[in-house]
């Protein structure tokens, strides 16, 4: 047996000291209540899924898990409080695809998305539904594409917001189809899809839950979905880009994050756990009713994902001149 030096705790480094700390940090971890930040109102897609999620760390390690509302200025106000917390695992966020775009949308943004946060890994992700009035005389995306460049700034479609993903997403389409929709800004997508069931506006892209109800009784008629890939939930319909334009992908997804510095062992405990909650079916089940579709990864893969997504949003918002509002 090959000798072994024995070596007094303090002669350890500075460094191996603090390995070994986060070390036995991670092992005993959690040991008290984790703050779930959910920088929106209570009630939406967002809040649902931290208290999913918060409901099956609980359950795993017997810890409360309070989900906490922080809303205001387009999720920057609760995004901004995790990453002033203290990097020790016990405030999380979750938030959508806007926490990499706001940075863009806002003149001064009070925090940057990538080296103020830790990423624990994807959670969900969903399409927008690209849907018209059955007024509209196109039936697939190719038409929809010949129809407004035969009517320039005539086709209107409506979102949930000015810099809000229903808006991003039709300024997307706008861009690689050369056309000229005109963008109607709604107080929330609930207003906005109301007014193209009316009549009121020729279009829009919508998230799942508010578009599916009247896509089934005929009062809007959906031609595709956004992302690159088709709708698990929704696979007969085509996906923007196989249908007529190609390079489209306006993916919304849903993640969570640790304010930067938290130790690794922590980070890779908590993806490990969450991601063995949205296996669970019950929570599957209840995440396909918001229309989200489960999807997990490692910290490591979140991170370049996100980075090449708000990329590809920061030209777009930059080139068009697009500010929140």
């Amino acid at each position: 047996m090959p000798s072994m030096t024995l070596v007094p705790c303090g002669a350890l480094s500075g460094f191996a000291l603090m390995i070994v700390s986060a070390c036995a940090t991670a092992q005993t971890y959690p040991t008290k209540p984790i703050r779930y930040i959910v920088p929106f109102a209570a009630g939406g897609g967002v809040d649902t899924l931290a208290r999913v999620l918060g409901a099956r760390l609980n359950a795993a390690w017997n810890i409360p898990v309070v989900v906490e509302n922080r809303p205001g200025a387009g999720g920057n106000i609760g995004t901004e409080h995790v990453a002033k917390s203290a990097p020790d695992g016990y405030t999380l966020l979750m938030n959508p695809n806007s926490h990499a775009y706001n940075a863009s949308l806002y003149a001064k943004p009070p925090y940057d998305p990538i080296k103020d946060f830790a990423p624990i890994g994807l959670v969900a992700t969903s399409p927008f539904l690209l849907v018209v009035h059955p007024s509209v005389p196109v039936k697939s995306v190719k038409e929809l594409i010949a129809l407004a460049k035969a009517r320039p700034k005539e086709l209107t479609y409506s979102s949930g917001g000015m810099g809000g993903g229903s808006h991003l997403a039709g300024e997307l389409f706008d861009a690689l189809a050369r056309t000229q929709l005109v963008h109607i800004a709604y107080k929330g997508i609930a207003p906005a899809i109301s007014d193209l069931v009316g009549g009121h506006v020729s279009l829009a892209f919508s998230v799942v839950p508010p578009a599916i109800a009247h896509i089934k009784t005929g009062r809007l008629r959906a031609l595709a979905v956004s992302s690159a890939q088709r709708f698990s939930l929704l696979p007969e319909l085509p996906t923007i880009a196989e249908a007529g334009l190609p390079g489209y992908d306006a993916l919304s997804w849903y993640a969570t994050f640790a304010p930067a510095a938290t130790p690794p062992a922590i980070i890779a405990k908590l993806n490990a756990e969450i991601a063995k909650g949205l296996r669970a079916p019950d929570v599957t089940a209840k995440l396909a009713a918001l229309g989200l579709e489960v999807k997990t990864s490692s910290p490591e893969d979140f991170l370049q994902y996100m980075t090449k997504d708000w990329k590809v949003w920061d030209k777009l918002i930059r080139e068009l001149g697009i500010r929140a509002g």
